[in-house]
Order: C-alpha cells, then structure tokens, then sequence
C-alpha cells in the first residue's frame, strides 16, 4: 500500500501511472533528490501487475513470470525486498499425461517452432519485415498452435506480428516466479513511492514554460513529465494534450496492446495432477487455451487465454472464460472433470479502462529498431515530454522488468533534462 499523499500544487517531474515503469521512475527520481509525484487513476498501484488474493493464494492476474530471469534485474531486487524466487522451469514444451498430443508429435512441434524462429532470425537478418507468419511452412500442421501459442506469448497472432519486432525480442529461456505474487513485488516497490490514488490525468496543457496537469484531484504544475501509460490509452487519447501531440498518438497506434487474459480454477481432488504440469486443450487451432496445473503446487489451475480467442471471451463476459476452459478440459480429461473446478478470479485486461489490453505488440511495417513504433514512443518531446513503459522497450517489451528498465531510462532522461547529473545519485555508475 502506497503512501497517502495529498496531490502538490508544484512539482518538478510528474509521473502519469504507478506500474512497473512508473514506480521505477519515480524511485529513480527520488534517489537524485528531484521532486515527483506519481498520478494513478486506479485505486492501487502495479498496473498490470496486480496480485490478488483468493481462498488464501496469491494469484497473479497480470504477468506472472521473471522472464530472462538470469538476466532480470527484479530478480535480485526482489530478493533484496524480502520476497521468494521460485527457480521450478515452466511447463510449456510438455503436455501432461500425453493428452491429445504423442510424445512424437511434441518433438514434431518443438522442431517446427526451432525451424521457423530461424527463418524469422534469417529474414530479420536481411532487414525484411512483414507478418511473421508469412515465415510460416505453407499448409504446415503446427501452425495453428504455434498462433494459439503467439495469443499467449504476445497477445496477438503471428500475421499481426512485425518480423523485426518479433526477432528483436530477447529470450534467455530462463523463467522464474515470485511465490508471494509478482503483483505483489511491484506494490511492494512502491509502498513508499508519493503515488496520489484515484487521480485520473485529463488534460495537459503545455502550452506555457511549465506543464499544467488537471486532474480528477485537482491541477499540478510540473517542469517535466514521464508518461507511463498503456499505448492503448496515449492511442485513444485517453489523456488530451493541448496542444496536440499527433506524433504521439501516432507512434502509440503502431504498437497496440494484444490480449491475453487469465482464469485461475480451484480443483478438487489435485493431489492426482503433477505439480506445474502443462496442457494444451487443442492442437489444431489457434482458439485454444493453456493450463497450467497446480502452479507452485497449489491446488489450483490456472487458464491462459490469447489474442483472438481472449477478445471473443471478454465480449462475452468473464463467465464465459470457465465455461470455455470446462469444455477443453471435459474433451482432455472426461465429461464429469468440469464438476471438479471452481472459478476464483479472471483478469479482464481488455474491458479494464485503464489499460485496454495486455501488451503491446508491433504490426508489420513498423518494426524497425531505429524508426518504428517503440523508438517513436522513446523520444522525448520538447525535453521535458518523457515516455516509457514494456511499449517502449525493444528487446524485453511485453515484460514487467522490460517496463521497470524503461522506467528508469525516462527518469535518467528527465533528471538530465533538469541539469543534474544523474550519475551523482546512481552508485553503480561509479
């Protein structure tokens, strides 16, 4: 729980959201003794990196994995803050039990997805870009999954997916969990950030010498600003900019937010289920979701649902999630499992106001390292105009720890921008 704080009238660097990003930002700020504020229109902060609980459990509604975990850098923070690391591998290259899948067509699958992310590394290579899935084998008897795969991974399917973006991403194939929650690290970071609750940012007029922020709380004067909001809300212009920022909006519209949501399910008589065992519920579609059964060893299971599917889903409303995942599971494990399960809680990232989506993803034709979409978002305007966020991240984007990164560019940024040397704050430039 962040600190209660009354809303500044002044201020020198205002930060717009309390995620993963803003939260960084913030403390980054801080540790060079600049003033900051962060404006949340939520009534908690994290963003998409919420924890909640349920019968006891922590359950991850937004990300949930430390993806590149070797090389995350919440990892050793987190440690640091006192939370638990769970080091157990994903589950995602088996499926449990063999359901619906041979042992030989899983070896099939992974040989196919290795064939083609060396044909998106070669094509990348060469500078092309378009859908990824033209890089798909034609008629080939994976591709489906590998789309219904690329709905959990990036929100999206492979046509919606930039080639240069796609390939830019960077994997080390080492993934960790936060026991406790990851949600529930973000919120801890940010216990003692100056975060104003239930502060929705509506205008910001930057037409004089310094910034003026009007607010559901009232107004802010700030030198400079760092803009951490989702590129579904910038897009949307769900925060006016008078006067107007076009280049903004536009850059933002080219890396919109995927989806993918989440339904975790109490099951009755789990001690059967192997701990952290995986299934697909088809392999033949890309309307398919994935199970991860008892996650930690909790006597729950949790549903990932992607792209296409995840938005049909929501239209529907979060019921039709569990009655989704039954029907899969029904076909994989007998017409009486549904009776086991008990829906607990289904994130709804896409109907949420103040995200729109997941995470982003970059279509064809805006993936460039220097010129697409997220180099767009990165540049500051003015110099006291700061964007970050995983949208702006070119090789973690779509990751908590790629947000926090970003979060701590912009502040750098913006601490330079004020005409103090960021390095006389920061230990580990020394």
């Amino acid at each position: 729980m962040s600190l209660p704080i009354s809303l500044p009238s002044s201020i020198d660097v205002a930060v717009i959201g309390a995620g993963s990003s803003g939260i960084s930002a913030a403390r980054r700020l801080a540790k060079a003794g600049v003033s900051v504020v962060v404006l949340e229109a939520r009534d908690r902060i994290g963003g998409r990196a919420f924890t909640k609980a349920r019968e006891g459990i922590p359950l991850d509604l937004g990300c949930g994995w430390l993806h590149s975990a070797d090389e995350n850098v919440l990892c050793g923070i987190g440690r640091d803050a006192g939370f638990t690391i769970d080091e157990t591998a994903p589950p995602w290259g088996r499926q449990a039990f063999n359901l619906g899948i041979t042992p030989e067509e899983q070896v099939a699958f992974g040989e196919a997805w290795a064939a083609f992310d060396e044909r998106v590394a070669e094509a990348a290579a060469r500078g092309d870009d378009g859908p990824a899935s033209t890089l798909f084998t034609p008629g080939g008897r994976w591709n489906a999954r590998m789309d219904a795969i690329s709905g959990a991974a990036n929100g999206a399917k492979f046509g919606d997916l930039s080639i240069l973006d796609y390939d830019a991403y960077e994997d080390s194939g080492i993934n960790y969990r936060v026991v406790e929650g990851y949600g529930a690290l973000i919120a801890a970071l940010g216990a003692e950030a100056p975060v104003v609750l239930d502060c929705a940012v509506r205008r910001i007029d930057r037409s004089g010498a310094r910034l003026m922020i009007e607010t559901s709380r009232g107004t802010v004067e700030a030198q400079s600003l760092i803009l951490t909001l989702p590129t579904s809300i910038l897009a949307s212009e769900g925060v006016r900019f008078d006067p107007p920022l076009p280049d903004l909006v536009e850059a933002a519209a080219g890396a919109p937010l995927g989806l993918a949501s989440k339904l975790h399910m109490a099951l009755h008589g789990w001690e059967e289920f192997p701990k952290d065992g995986q299934l697909w519920g088809r392999t033949d579609t890309a309307q398919t979701a994935g199970y991860h059964l008892r996650p930690f060893g909790r006597p729950i299971i949790e549903g990932y649902f992607g792209g296409d599917l995840a938005w049909g889903l929501e239209a529907e409303g979060e019921a039709a999630f569990f009655d989704f995942a039954c029907s899969e599971l029904a076909d994989l494990l007998g017409s009486s499992f549904p009776k086991r399960l008990r829906a607990l809680s289904t994130s709804m990232w896409g109907a949420e106001p103040f995200s729109l989506g997941a995470y982003s993803h970059v279509p064809p034709g805006q993936g460039d390292r220097l010129t697409g979409a997220r180099a767009r978002l990165r540049r500051p305007i003015e110099d006291r105009i700061f964007v970050a966020g995983e949208a702006t991240s070119s090789n973690f984007y779509g990751t908590c720890h790629g947000a926090w990164m970003e979060g701590e560019r912009a502040a750098v940024e913006a601490i330079t921008a004020l005409g103090v040397d960021p390095r006389l704050s920061d230990p580990e430039a020394h």
